[in-house]
């Protein structure tokens, strides 16, 4: 089968790759799409991010949706000419945090396409992948595959949203409208937001934002000052979910959130100073959030039932051997917001 392989920054290639035999337990999926994430671009664009770099090839992508071509000896769940998406995330299942039910905390987790262990967790962009029976979600008759691969990254905004607590009635900034912040909007105004602004420095994904739901977007390279104007009083903001990952945007959402509101940290950047006298002052409460578990069967289900509308984000699909050009239309903010590869 065909596989994209990338080798070094800007260097991806699409090769022939084996097959792995198939477990008991294990399923065959003939993937159909495959979403570029910005971890993706990270590997294309620079070879890795931070202190983690690419040292072997490694097979990228892990936003996927296909159909089930074979099934494992026990698996009794899932059937030949099913319509799934894949978890990209393995637990161990066995560790101290899994046992408690964190999941994306386990110690021994494998999550697809990621340098961060040594070899390499190979990808999912790949022709045929074969995985765990409990890492399948059945696909809703009402959604297309194409849709059902963004369930990958509205998990992530769901478990970001999930940790904020109550949002119901609430005023939310968002900060950076890439996907993750996007879909961050529509998952906020899902839990109950009242009223949201989003930020960003490229008009074309604020554009985005606006058709997304949300109530006012705010140029922070062209107009800062339309933000900080937010800071009066102590502060506007309920909640503010950074996802850009800029230090500065982290410290003007902490000017900006009223006493006692919640940031979420979800974008990852560098280590960050951070006006920490305000955090005590203002008995802000800064969390993380890092990706998801049981929140993947929660996106297709919300996505099923015509609850959350992604269409909208995806912006191009292209086939498997326009890969390079699919990772260069990824690359433009300007124009797109989620692009596709058909496999």
């Amino acid at each position: 089968m065909r596989a994209i392989v990338a080798h070094a920054a800007k260097d991806i290639r699409i090769e022939e790759t084996g097959v792995p035999a198939l477990g008991p337990e294990d399923i065959r999926v003939r993937i159909a799409f495959g979403g570029i994430c910005g971890s993706d671009l990270h590997y294309y664009n620079h070879g890795g991010f931070g202190a983690v770099r690419l040292r072997e090839p490694m097979i990228l992508g892990h936003e996927i949706a296909g159909v089930v071509e074979a099934v494992g000896a026990d698996c009794r769940r899932v059937k030949i000419g099913d319509r799934v998406a894949v978890s990209p995330n393995v637990p161990c299942n066995r560790c101290r945090y899994c046992l408690e039910g964190l999941q994306n905390q386990c110690l021994d987790v494998r999550f697809y396409g990621s340098a961060m262990r040594f070899p390499h967790v190979q990808g999912a962009f790949r022709e045929s992948l074969v995985c765990r029976e409990s890492q399948a979600h059945p696909v809703p008759g009402s959604l297309t595959l194409q849709e059902a691969t963004m369930a990958e990254p509205l998990a992530v905004a769901l478990h970001a949203t999930r940790r904020a607590g109550s949002l119901m009635g609430r005023r939310v900034l968002v900060s950076g409208c890439g996907p993750i912040g996007a879909l961050t909007i529509v998952a906020a105004r899902r839990a109950g937001a009242a009223e949201i602004v989003a930020t960003d420095i490229a008009d074309g994904v604020l554009g985005f934002a606006s058709r997304l739901g949300a109530d006012r977007v705010i140029n922070v390279a062209e107009t800062p000052e339309t933000l900080t104007a937010f800071g009066a009083d102590k502060g506007y903001f309920d909640a503010v979910f950074e996802a850009s990952g800029a230090a500065p945007a982290l410290r003007t959402g902490i000017e900006v959130i009223r006493p006692r509101g919640v940031i979420m940290q979800l974008g990852l950047g560098g280590d960050m100073t951070i006006p920490i006298n305000q955090v005590t002052f203002k008995e802000i409460e800064l969390r993380g959030t890092f990706r998801f578990h049981e929140e993947f069967a929660l996106a297709l289900e919300f996505m099923g039932k015509g609850l959350i509308d992604v269409k909208p984000l995806i912006t191009a699909t292209k086939p498997l051997d326009e890969a390079r050009d699919a990772f260069e239309l990824a690359n433009d903010r300007s124009q797109s917001m989620k692009v596709q590869i058909a496999f």
